[in-house]
């Protein structure tokens, strides 16, 4: 790893105690420094998750944040879910204590290559693939983001000679500084996460940061059919590669291809990789057929158009359950396709009566209680030849602690159902 004598010896709080606080805090201790994390919530999947923490000797506090955990620190790293205006963030300016995020960290103790991807839909597909591509030429790849393992909890396994095909958020882009990838990826900009940032050119200004450091040794690729990424254009430094879709291939393949371009990896790798690939959990997901009706599992879906793109794949009428925490969006935008395709909605979570207001009548709705309910509902308003499409639109986190856990339960309730009909 780079600039590990930077690390060695501080005092650092972690807050947020998901997936990459608890790599963060465990790489951070290994490299010798005392740590502490902080976590607002003291659940059973918060604690269950403090019992990964390498050693007793990490200092932890649930239930709240408290001035006292931060003030006395030399750096504060914050995990992907906390805002800006949070309380540890507020303290940590007034304290005087260098702030980071989780990728900051992570990309400055990284010695490989690392391909960041970020967008408003496509990001898990994209850098799936280019791990995948990366791989089928021989190189070594690692995977990391919001998909896989957090990228602080590779970090330590990694050389010179690796890569890094890197998702990143806008959250995980807010609070970077120094953080240059190689290759950034933009794949499209649409209205999303304004329960985070309070308009879209926040959100914009965010996503920008993935290529703030970049120079004229690096690239980034943006989509040419987006007309908000084409004017990014006149900000950058950093010399611009452009994709757009290629006939016979999906938008996300046509990213990866030109990515390849850049890599030196071959069309006909690409091609043979894309023809073998599987798909991503919980994107477009295959669950079962029961009595001919197919279940997909889209739940890494938190946009509109990303259940727009979900249903454009989907040739059988459907019945879809959506629903989950609002992130301010316009839901009314599932109409375009909807109206061809959808017989049924069926709605769960804190946002369903926003989404039954914007649907305004033109789709059948119902609501179900729990994600279960909602299954049971839409098998019995489903006929043979039809199509169960679980793509919430929404974030999971007013009933499940992230999209993975949403979708294991979608599947689960669905494989339930199909043992009870056999």
């Amino acid at each position: 790893m780079r600039n590990t004598d930077y690390f060695k010896g501080k005092k650092v709080a972690v807050v947020g105690l998901a997936r990459s606080g608890i790599a963060c805090a465990n790489l951070l201790f290994e490299l010798g420094d005392e740590v502490s994390v902080t976590d607002n919530k003291d659940t059973e999947s918060i604690r269950l998750a403090a019992s990964k923490l390498k050693s007793k000797e990490i200092k932890l506090e649930l239930g709240r944040h408290s001035p006292s955990f931060i003030k006395d620190k030399d750096l504060v790293v914050i995990s992907p879910g906390v805002p800006a205006n949070a309380e540890p963030v507020v303290w940590a300016e007034k304290f005087n204590v260098s702030l980071i995020s989780e990728i900051e960290l992570a990309w400055l103790l990284c010695p490989a290559t690392v391909i960041a991807v970020t967008g408003s839909n496509g990001k898990t597909t994209v850098t799936t693939l280019i791990g995948k591509i990366l791989e089928a030429k021989g190189r070594k790849a690692f995977v990391c983001g919001n998909i896989g393992n957090p990228f602080s909890g590779e970090v330590a396994k990694m050389t010179e000679q690796d890569y890094v095909s890197l998702e990143v958020s806008s959250f995980q882009l807010e609070a970077v500084d120094k953080f240059k990838p190689k290759i950034s990826v933009i794949l499209n900009f649409s209205k999303n996460h304004l329960d985070r940032h309070k308009d879209m050119e926040e959100y914009l200004s965010a996503k920008k940061h993935i290529f703030m450091n970049q120079d004229k040794t690096d690239h980034l690729v943006i989509n040419s059919e987006d007309n908000v990424l084409r004017k990014l254009t006149q900000e950058v430094r950093v010399p611009v590669v452009y994709f757009s879709r290629i006939p016979g291939l999906s938008p996300d393949q046509s990213a990866v291809l030109t990515v390849a371009g850049l890599l030196g990896i071959e069309k006909e790798l690409c091609l043979g990789v894309f023809k073998d690939f599987k798909g991503v959990e919980h994107r477009q997901e295959y669950v079962a057929d029961i009595n001919g009706v197919r279940f997909i599992n889209d739940s890494k879906a938190t946009t509109v158009e990303s259940a727009v793109y979900a249903l454009e794949n989907i040739e059988r009428p459907v019945v879809l359950i959506a629903g989950g925490k609002d992130k301010g969006l316009d839901y009314s935008g599932i109409l375009g396709s909807g109206r061809k395709k959808i017989k049924q909605v069926i709605l769960i979570g804190e946002a369903k009566e926003k989404i039954k207001k914007a649907l305004n009548g033109e789709l059948p709705v119902c609501d179900a209680a729990s994600l279960q309910e909602a299954v049971n509902i839409a098998f019995n308003k489903s006929s043979s030849g039809d199509c169960v499409l679980f793509s919430p639109m929404c974030s999971s986190f007013d009933m499940f602690c992230d999209y993975e856990e949403r979708g294991r339960v979608f599947k689960e309730a669905v494989l339930g159902l199909a043992k009870g009909k056999n």
